[in-house]
């Protein structure tokens, strides 16, 4: 197969598929960027609805705990109606589930609200993926497309800082959930008159045990980091918590190898490459979810900025992810492995880190803020695209939207392990600090605020530890090689195609 100039579709080749593209992408922006959006907006929204500072995280966790659990079963049903009609349907009950969430008047219906997000996340997410890999399947075009999509991917939740800094200071935080409805619908409408699909596999099942099992032990696990904050590493109930996911876990593996229709066929996980580029995006994330979370409050708390000014300062972050994917990664992926751009793109965000460790109380943004976001921007963006591009190649029809889930379970509960953990770590540490130090004479906000940035910075080493094990990882695991010139990209998982 030759390859095809992008102004010369290859024969077959949807001419609409660019629009197609546009399409896609803003559904998979608006499902990334809602997982940081609230970020901003969550202090006004806790005073308006009279959250207390234990249950206010779940207005986080709700979402990414449904979108990493349900992700799975998301990707079998996409396989079995079809990933358009699939792909419609997550848009329609997302823009329903932010409208409620918009108008929550208590607590609890926020949380559920952002949970029924969650859920329909789940169904759109894996469905996009899967339109995108049967959209492109010209090599050079298929680079192209991915990189946008990684770029997307990488930069999303660093575009909902920003967003929502805006809505919340200019409008209202309720406008951080309402704001979905208008984009969802544009969305619906490209994609009734622009995408295309093949129909539903018939032969496909949903494995309903599989689902209770796999996002049992995920929600149990999560629930534990979470709890570990105010409760302890050893106190019974998170020890609890973390042996029930374990064990829900290990039943899942076992009965996946048992189930008719299995909610995780194994032969997509134990493919190496595969499986290596699973491992290095959900620590990947782990580390990027809780830059995030220490940033945001960093700014906001310890430096005085607004809503607005701390979404502004993430804007070189994003622009180093797009750089990163659009114009570094899309472009040497198709002549190198995809290792190759991946483990030295996680070290650049393992340096990133290691610059934030550094940070004190009046730490200048200019010379020590904004040199590690954009060592961690392209990092991320080095890494980000080859991992979605890798994963998603060679693989069988029937298998499509469930290999898709996975990259982005991977992703979601990196974000949710990556949130709950790194915090619990920082508010330990910070608790620790001040203790000790209180006895010293000094003002005592002084010293708080000192506490608080040591808890950061000890959890910010963490997560640079992280990150070079996700290049550890990559390094290791991912072997395929890159593409002959001038020929399809190499598919890593032949087994799945018998």
């Amino acid at each position: 197969m030759t390859v095809t100039r992008t102004d010369q579709p290859a024969p077959g080749a949807d001419r609409h598929r660019w629009w197609g593209l546009v399409i896609i992408a803003l559904a998979q922006l608006m499902v990334v960027l809602d997982a940081t959006i609230v970020n901003i907006a969550l202090p006004s929204a806790q005073r308006d609805l009279g959250m207390s500072d234990a249950n206010r995280q779940w207005v986080i966790t709700a979402y990414t705990l449904a979108f990493g659990g349900l992700l799975l079963l998301g990707g079998r049903i996409a396989d079995l109606v079809g990933r358009k009609r699939t792909f419609v349907f997550g848009l329609v009950g997302f823009a329903a589930a932010s409208a409620l969430g918009g108008a929550a008047t208590g607590a609890g219906m926020l949380f559920g609200a952002r949970a029924l997000q969650g859920a329909f996340a789940a169904v759109l997410a894996p469905s996009a993926l899967s339109l995108l890999t049967t959209t492109f399947t010209d090599p050079k075009e298929r680079g192209k497309a991915f990189g946008i999509y990684g770029a997307l991917a990488g930069s999303g939740s660093a575009i909902g800082f920003i967003v929502g800094g805006l809505l919340t200071e200019y409008l209202n935080w309720r406008w951080c959930l309402y704001v979905n409805v208008p984009i969802a619908v544009v969305a619906v409408v490209g994609a009734l008159t622009l995408l295309h699909d093949r129909p539903g596999h018939a032969g496909v099942r949903l494995d309903v045990p599989g689902v209770v099992l796999g996002c049992g032990g995920l929600v149990a696990i999560v629930y534990g980091f979470s709890e570990a904050q105010p409760r302890g590493w050893t106190d019974p109930l998170v020890l609890a918590l973390f042996a029930a996911g374990v064990v829900l876990l290990a039943t899942f593996v076992w009965w996946q190898t048992r189930a008719p229709s299995p909610l995780l066929p194994l032969h997509i996980i134990k493919e190496r490459n595969r499986a290596g580029c699973f491992l290095t995006m959900m620590l990947a994330v782990i580390g990027m979810f809780g830059l995030f979370l220490f940033m945001t409050y960093y700014l906001q708390v310890i430096l005085g900025y607004s809503p607005v000014r701390t979404g502004l300062a993430f804007l070189p972050l994003t622009a180093a992810i797009i750089v990163g994917s659009t114009q570094i990664s899309a472009r040497l992926l198709p002549h190198v492995a995809p290792r190759t751009l991946m483990v030295p793109g996680m070290v650049l965000a393992a340096g990133g880190m290691v610059i934030l460790t550094q940070m004190t109380v009046d730490s200048s943004y200019t010379t020590e803020i904004l040199p590690a976001l954009l060592l961690m921007g392209l990092g991320m963006g080095l890494t980000f695209m080859p991992v979605f591009s890798t994963a998603t190649a060679g693989v069988a029809p029937q298998d499509a939207g469930v290999t898709s889930a996975t990259v982005n379970t991977s992703q979601q509960v990196g974000g949710s392990i990556g949130t709950a953990l790194l915090n619990t770590i920082a508010t330990t540490t910070s608790a620790t600090y001040i203790t000790a130090h209180l006895a010293n004479p000094g003002g005592r906000a002084q010293i708080v605020r000192a506490g608080v940035v040591h808890g950061y910075t000890v959890a910010i080493w963490w997560a640079a530890a992280v990150m070079l094990l996700a290049g550890l990882v990559a390094g290791l695991m991912v072997t395929v090689r890159p593409p002959s010139h001038g020929a399809p990209a190499q598919e890593p998982v032949p087994e799945s195609v018998a």
